[in-house]
């Protein structure tokens, strides 16, 4: 139907539907128009700034309403006297909370006995509900007898809920330090690490770190995760699982086996796959990646299954060559890419297979990410005369020219 007049129509979304929300079959245009008119008072970017701090508290006095609400059900029977196994599923289901937010309404509102000058904090607008919700699990941590609100009172109007739980952390050691040590001790226990190979050949990990062996984990993997130059599309997970790799190569060539024919390895058509342990099938341009530089046990076969060479090639790099060429280049040769050589494998720039010589002339340093984008991804790599490195796109094709009309 035609947008009607502004007032007509922003009274009708005014009364809205019972449910609220409005139930007028107009369009688009309309419908903007009506919420122009209802935000009309919100321009600036201060106004939208204050009103969202007001519905953030009101959001916290309905919390703590709610946190009085739900320990006053646990202290009743209805839970158990509709079928269910404690208040935290009744609210669960009832309230359509997460088991965590059910338990934390109903610790929060426990504890308020506890926390009279912080419950008055929070309608005084200098913490919030989240600040609450700390306090009260760090209660029930410690104990009614150790809790002390005025200790963390000051803490929670300096800081963040986020950095306020840490500090709370802190004030658990310092209350009772075994206990805190014991709970340390329970979460090293629960670690565990699942490795297990999907149909197409990825590997799915699956884990829990102790917070020390996760901070461990994290240490080696950031400085690695961070973007490698101005090109670097790659999202945050795509870089933690690249350095992760890294890590596991541990800037020194893999110790691997790989079986594959002399076809495979030159990329004829109709070779068979490259065959690897604890891995599918290898493509042709895998293997000729990892035959680069890496600690490669090689199993040449013929066409007829029979070992035809059994050892390692020229093509790796010597110890001297491999240092030579790490003090030239100092890290990745892929223009905008830092990494430090430590963590790079020797590229032939033209491969030892098509005739590429293992010498200075022909090697580059390149990390993990840049030498599978050579390789697998099948971009090029060019030496100009005077040293530089320029990566080439692979070939776009974008179909046949349109004909003449």
């Amino acid at each position: 139907m035609a947008c009607e007049g502004g007032a007509l129509a922003a009274e009708k979304a005014g009364r809205g539907s019972k449910y609220g929300i409005l139930d007028l079959d107009i369009s688009h245009t309309c419908l903007y128009a009506i919420l122009m008119i209802l935000a009309e008072r919100l321009r600036t970017a201060d106004d939208v700034a204050h009103e969202l701090m007001e519905t953030e508290r009101l959001v916290d006095l309905l919390q703590l309403k709610a946190a009085r609400l739900a320990a006053a059900l646990a202290e009743t029977k209805l839970w158990d006297e509709a079928g269910f196994n404690n208040p935290g599923d009744w609210m669960r289901f009832h309230c359509h909370l997460t088991n965590n937010v059910a338990w934390d309404r109903i610790a929060v509102g426990k504890r308020l006995g506890q926390m009279p000058e912080s419950e008055q904090a929070l309608y005084d607008g200098d913490i919030g509900y989240a600040h609450l919700r700390v306090m009260a699990r760090t209660a029930d941590a410690v104990g009614a007898k150790a809790f002390d609100e005025s200790k963390l009172l000051p803490l929670a109007r300096e800081n963040s809920p986020g950095k306020f739980y840490y500090k709370c952390l802190h004030y658990r050691h310092a209350v009772d330090a075994k206990a805190y040590s014991d709970e340390q001790s329970e979460l090293v226990e629960n670690r565990r690490l699942s490795l297990s190979t999907a149909e197409d050949g990825c590997l799915l990990i699956s884990g829990v770190l102790d917070p020390v062996g996760g901070a461990a984990v994290r240490t080696a993997l950031e400085p690695l995760a961070r973007k490698s130059g101005v090109g670097d599309d790659r999202g945050l997970e795509q870089r933690y699982a690249d350095a992760l790799v890294e890590l596991a190569h541990g800037g020194k060539p893999a110790n691997l086996q790989v079986t594959a024919t002399v076809e495979t390895l030159k990329g004829l058509a109709g070779a068979a796959a490259g065959e690897m342990e604890f891995s599918l099938p290898l493509s042709s341009t895998t293997i000729e990646r990892m035959a680069c530089d890496c600690s490669v046990t090689r199993v040449l076969l013929s066409q007829e299954s029979v070992v035809i060479d059994l050892g390692r090639s020229k093509r790796v790099i010597s110890g001297p060559a491999m240092r030579a060429l790490k003090s030239r280049d100092g890290h990745c040769r892929w223009p905008g890419c830092e990494r430090p050589a430590s963590w790079c494998d020797g590229h032939h720039v033209v491969h030892w297979i098509r005739g590429g010589e293992t010498d200075l002339d022909n090697l580059v340093l390149l990390c993990h990410r840049h030498h599978w984008k050579v390789h697998e991804g099948a971009w090029q790599l060019v030496m100009t005369a005077d040293g530089r490195v320029v990566p080439i796109a692979p070939t776009i094709t974008f179909g046949r020219a349109r004909g003449p009309d």
